[in-house]
């Protein structure tokens, strides 16, 4: 028996002994065993299967699988691996539950903190106590009672098993709040990020502005210096005063000669 509960603890077990029963024709022989029970009145596995060869002497039930639904109706469910109890809600245990001697409330709607300053200041109290108990003289080898200090170490274990449970059962609450502040520094983090990258983005969008402004001003003095050197090519074709009356009375005389 020994050996088996050391097995079971193992946290590397051997397969269980009757895995070997988990054959093919056993397994078959459950189903048909499961098949014909309802058509008996005497639910015997040898007169149901009687037909049948190699019939264990052991019930073919063990092959069924666990009924989940089972563990499941209890008030508290729960089931064994490796020799160690596992509840399927995950429970933190009492101080009650556990054995021992619980001085504040268990009800955690209630609240703990008159218990637990209580608790406190009896522990302060103890522990001056016990100090001074320490000064006392021992007892003679035939005193039959036990020493004062004793006593006082007892309860200074009573109170900081309560309040080493009382801080347990706040574990769960500790845990909310350190995600939940986890949670706001990424958010602040995020948002810190979000803000550096819209000033990064405001600085490039203003360098481009002045960029595009630098190049529309160049583009503008361009094509007035193209305008200008066009104008004065123009202004060099127009012939001069001069020769246009000169030409003038050429044509005159011209003309008169051809009348006369």
């Amino acid at each position: 028996m020994d050996e088996e509960d050391g097995e079971l603890r193992n946290p590397f077990p051997s397969p269980p002994s009757h895995y070997t029963k988990y054959t093919s024709h056993n397994l078959a022989l459950l189903a048909l065993y499961n098949q014909r029970l309802p058509d008996h009145p005497n639910p015997v596995q040898h007169q149901i299967l009687s037909d049948q060869t190699d019939v264990p002497e052991w019930p073919l039930t063990q092959l069924e699988k666990p009924r989940i639904d089972w563990i499941l109706e209890e008030p508290d469910a729960y089931y064994d691996v490796f020799g160690e109890r596992w509840f399927v809600k995950d429970k933190i245990p009492s101080l009650a539950e556990l054995g021992g001697n619980q001085l504040y409330p268990e009800d955690p709607s209630v609240d703990r903190r008159p218990a637990l300053l209580s608790i406190l200041r009896s522990l302060l109290v103890t522990y001056s106590s016990l100090t001074s108990s320490v000064l006392v003289p021992p007892p003679t080898m035939s005193a039959n009672e036990p020493p004062e200090w004793q006593g006082h170490v007892e309860w200074i274990t009573v109170l900081g098993q309560n309040l080493m449970a009382a801080a347990n059962d706040l574990r769960p609450v500790q845990a909310r709040g350190n995600l939940e502040l986890m949670m706001r520094r990424q958010l602040d983090l995020r948002r810190e990020e979000t803000k550096t990258l819209h000033a990064k983005c405001d600085t490039l969008e203003a360098k481009l502005k002045e960029l595009r402004a630098s190049a529309q001003l160049v583009s503008n003095f361009s094509s007035a210096r193209e305008n200008a050197a066009t104008t004065m090519t123009d202004a060099s074709r127009i012939p001069s005063l001069e020769n246009v009356t000169e030409l003038q009375q050429e044509d005159v005389q011209k003309w008169a000669e051809e009348v006369g």
